[in-house]
């Protein structure tokens, strides 16, 4: 583009994660000339990273099921687990909009989905809370039906995919853990390595698209066939507006820049600010440098989105309960000096591993939802400490299930103890000497912790208590599917730093997913979705999907408002 050029577009979208995306493929299905720009060299954000779980109650997957939910069971759980927080006007749009978005990505696009009818809520006591039903997520892709399109599509997270490869959680997953003892598994996984390894010689990346890979190359076909206009490495610099309502924005792309004209309105859709640093110590307590922080999301997700808000009169909410998707990570060293983050999200609730701060002592209920798990070792960290912990498990459960960035057997394990990565002891106490833990106090603790697992308790934090934990662990293992002694040596550790999936603070909005000024008035034509709106969660993490969920259902409500197309009452059609 010339510097003197000027785009001209219906509805501008800033950002291409599963919010941008579904408010552009929203909009391009009524009509409406769509143009959607990402910073990035790659599309889809950190949903092209996330396992692409969305919670949306009373969706139709379930529904035809048989799982028919009286509206007032979700509202009520939402009610206990905001508290303050909840906001009747965006969560009630939410519940009434979020099965019809499903519906109609069903319908109307390349979308398809799966459901997620055996999911429970994180919180199985808490009044309202199911043990399925309430889930979905996108049903895996060839990625050869993507065409030239997928070279700009975000591979899966390395640190979770091996080799690069996409692996479903659900009957996917169970195979590959269970490879080495199940013939029909084995088989399985070895016809998934071939034909992944092949793809990999053809294409230069795995084909097989799952999770939210799945939902951003679902998201990307229907845009390309709907006629969106896609620009990639084209960061958005500034907002253009007219008296009070936003007009567009001023954009950059291989050194020039030049302006978009919106004439509905612009979306944010930036992926909030995991990487920016000020933010960061501005907002998260355990971080007062910004750098004691580690997010699994993109580094491009540095808070672009917000601050283009705040410019056009935008107000950023900060009153929620937390600011972050908080999460456990360990850091992954690569050669060259680099690090990953792998966010443990699965292994935690198997049987036979325990976290513990370097006081030898644990803190909480591992088998817990992430964001749970590091809540209590926010609580358990003095003040000045870094927020840190580590996984302990035996020999017995490393070859099983892995632990961290380490692959279970048949996967070596000696490169990891290599480069530090992975900590191994011959004993509790020479492993409590390799990563500094307090070795007295581990013994007991671990002796405490395997006289009740022989029997299948957790007397302590609860482990297993829970319809959500008991999901998480290991069915076949009985009394107690998230409990096991840990006593066969030699013993493993990884540690835990603090980390998040992503961040809640966000730019306020209304039931429209409109920004709203200082004196809570609707700025014409600015929206926000998806990680730059403020959470409708208030801050807590109820269930699995409540990020993408609400990202998807504010999309495709920001695009109705913005083409001035009416949604339809979703209530009669899910009671």
């Amino acid at each position: 583009m010339a510097k003197t050029d000027i785009v001209d577009c219906d509805l501008l979208v800033i950002g291409s994660g599963a919010g941008g995306l579904a408010a552009a493929v929203t909009g391009a299905s009524f009509g409406l000339d769509v143009l959607l720009i990402e910073k990035d060299t790659q599309l889809g954000g950190t949903t092209a990273w996330s396992g692409g779980w969305m919670w949306i109650p009373r969706n139709p997957l379930a529904q035809a099921a048989g799982i028919v939910e009286d509206p007032e069971q979700p509202r009520r759980y939402l009610q206990h687990e905001l508290a303050e927080g909840y906001d009747p006007a965006r969560i009630e749009m939410f519940l009434d909009q979020g099965p019809r978005m499903i519906d109609f990505f069903q319908r109307e696009t390349r979308l398809a989905f799966i459901d997620g009818n055996q999911i429970p809520d994180f919180h199985g006591n808490s009044p309202g809370a199911v043990t399925g039903g309430r889930s979905v997520c996108a049903a895996p892709l060839d990625g050869r039906e993507l065409g030239p399109r997928i070279r700009d599509l975000r591979p899966p997270l390395k640190e979770v995919s091996p080799f690069g490869m996409g692996i479903a959680s659900g009957a996917d997953l169970r195979h590959f853990l269970n490879a080495s003892s199940s013939l029909g598994s084995f088989l399985h996984v070895a016809r998934r390595l071939a034909r992944h390894f092949y793809d990999l010689l053809r294409f230069g990346r795995g084909m097989h698209l799952a999770n939210g890979n799945a939902l951003v190359a679902r998201l990307l076909k229907s845009a390309d066939e709907l006629g969106v206009r896609i620009m990639t490495a084209t960061p958005a610099r500034s907002l253009s507006t007219q008296g009070s309502r936003v007009v567009g924005a001023r954009v950059g792309q291989d050194g020039n820049a030049f302006d978009i004209r919106a004439r509905r309105g612009v979306v944010l859709a930036c992926g909030g600010f995991p990487h920016d640093v000020a933010r960061k110590a501005a907002l998260f307590a355990h971080a007062p440098s910004g750098r004691e922080h580690w997010s699994a999301a993109p580094e491009s997700n540095t808070g672009d989105g917000i601050r283009l808000g705040e410019t056009a009169g935008g107000r950023m909410r900060t009153d929620l309960s937390d600011n972050g998707a908080w999460a456990p990570v360990s850091l992954v060293p690569y050669q060259g000096g680099t690090v990953g983050c792998f966010p443990h999200l699965i292994e935690r609730a198997k049987p036979g591993l325990i976290m513990v701060r370097k006081d030898g002592r644990r803190f909480t209920n591992e088998a817990a939802s992430y964001h749970d798990v590091m809540k209590a070792l926010f609580a358990a960290t003095p003040t000045g400490e870094p927020a840190e912990a580590w996984a302990i498990c035996d020999t017995t459960f490393i070859k099983r299930y892995g632990l961290g960035r380490v692959r279970p057997s048949p996967f070596p394990i000696r490169p990891w103890l290599r480069n530090d990565y992975l900590k191994r002891g011959k004993s509790i106490s020479a492993l409590a000497r390799a990563c500094g833990i307090a070795a007295a106090a581990l013994e007991t603790t671990i002796a405490d912790y395997n006289g009740f697992a022989a029997r299948g308790e957790d007397p302590a934090f609860g482990r297993g208590d829970t319809p959500y934990n008991r999901v998480q662990g290991e069915a076949a293992h009985q009394p107690n599917p998230c409990v096991a002694p840990i006593e066969a040596g030699p013993f493993y550790a990884v540690k835990i730093v603090a980390g998040s999936l992503g961040t809640f603070a966000g730019l306020d909005t209304d039931e429209h997913a409109r920004v709203l000024d200082a004196e809570s008035k609707p700025i014409e034509g600015l929206y926000a979705v998806g990680n730059d709106m403020s959470s409708i969660m208030a801050g807590r993490y109820p269930a699995g999907g409540i990020t993408l969920g609400p990202a998807m259902t504010f999309g495709y409500i920001a695009a109705h408002h913005a083409g001035g197309i009416p949604l339809e009452n979703n209530r009669s059609a899910a009671a």
